[in-house]
């Protein structure tokens, strides 16, 4: 098979999104390199994590000069006609958008769609922001041959807030970078701890830092607790809040901010931590929350949405707006070390439900199945 994917988000960014694309491009390239991947990159790469081998892996530029100064307008539009003429037969969108027009050239098109926290949370987006994104989505999600949801709360929120008959919609679930699955030597193990002055027990929150990841609950449980609070991620505005009441109670010993880590370091950090804690308002799914569990670290989570699908039966879910009920469960895990390594043992055993090997085939099951459908 000849396949295209929207490539922005794999070459310049550096999370989210981004490690999704790069993650999916590795996983269909090591388990199917008979097929050709084409990823249709708007302007020169910022980023480059997976080889780009020109053969398996194939990155295309826009090829006029009027089309690499006006690359936005090239990747909706322009970009119909080069893909076509690569006879790409399945082109995927990555990050719920598709090219306006590819549906008039014959070639199928799939689209994943992330999430709708925009459309359920509307007070975190601008008004134009808001629009756009509605527009792109509503769009891609009714021209598409498939969406794919990348968990069920995600595929409810399509057919409600998209309006999308839910059997044009198919689940798939995302994994994570094989580092967060590989055994990491004690040695480097300490070189991570020593650099970044970490102590013997701690518990971890993994995300940018902005209001719906809501690390403040966290923050407000630990406050009573013996125990350290691990913080890597993007800092927003909401930082702010977070440092006033760090300040105004005295936890400055307590919280350990800290960024752009490598991701052998990330996983590395995953691996010592006692718990790992992910009080999230709302998300589409919740990496973190599988890096967690590949990392034989025990995860306490937010109930409701889709974060059961991510963290199984054996995690312990609360109300992420509840920072008592937060410190109680947290309290009870720190001190309970036969009910943490049950959960090491548990977590471990439901994440290989998102081994690469699966989610390999169930993409190119899809594939295969949507080109044969005339």
């Amino acid at each position: 098979m000849i396949l295209g994917f929207d490539a922005k988000r794999f070459f310049h960014n550096k999370t989210g999104l981004g490690n999704y694309s790069r993650d999916l491009i590795r996983i269909l390239a090591q388990y199917h390199p008979e097929n050709s991947y084409l990823l249709y990159n708007p302007k020169p790469k910022k980023i480059n994590r997976i080889p780009i081998d020109g053969k398996i892996i194939v990155e295309h530029l826009p090829d006029s000069k009027k089309d690499k100064k006006l690359s936005s307008l090239w990747r909706l539009f322009s970009v119909c006609s080069q893909i076509k003429n690569d006879r790409v037969e399945l082109f995927h969108g990555l990050s719920g958008e598709i090219p306006i027009g590819l549906h008039k050239t014959g070639v199928k098109t799939v689209v994943t769609i992330h999430d709708l926290i925009f459309m359920r949370y509307p007070n975190l987006y601008s008004f134009f922001d808001r629009k756009i994104h509605y527009y792109k989505f509503k769009y891609a999600a009714n021209k598409a041959d498939l969406v794919i949801a990348i968990s069920e709360q995600t595929k409810k929120d399509i057919v409600t807030y998209l309006n999308i008959n839910p059997d044009k919609i198919k689940v798939i679930y995302q994994g994570c970078a094989p580092v967060f699955k590989e055994e990491i030597p004690n040695e480097f193990l300490e070189i991570t701890r020593t650099k970044y002055k970490l102590p013997t027990q701690f518990i971890l929150n993994v995300g940018t830092i902005e209001t719906r990841k809501n690390l403040l609950s966290v923050i407000k449980a630990i406050k009573e607790i013996e125990t350290q609070l691990v913080v890597i991620g993007k800092k927003t505005a909401y930082i702010k809040e977070i440092n006033s009441f760090i300040i105004e109670n005295n936890l400055q010993n307590k919280v350990i901010f800290l960024e752009n880590l490598d991701l052998k370091e990330l996983a590395s950090i995953y691996r010592m931590a006692t718990v790992f804690i992910y009080p999230s308002i709302f998300e589409g799914f919740g990496i973190p929350i599988i890096e967690a569990l590949y990392s034989k670290t025990p995860v306490i989570t937010s109930e409701g949405g889709c974060f059961a699908e991510a963290g199984g039966e054996n995690s312990i879910y609360i109300d992420p707006q509840n920072s008592e009920e937060l410190r109680i469960e947290l309290e009870d895990l720190l001190i309970n070390s036969e009910k943490r390594e049950f959960m090491q043992q548990k977590g471990f055993e439901f994440v290989q439900k998102f081994n690469d090997e699966i989610i390999a085939r169930n993409w190119i099951e899809t594939y295969n199945k949507l080109i044969s459908l005339q």
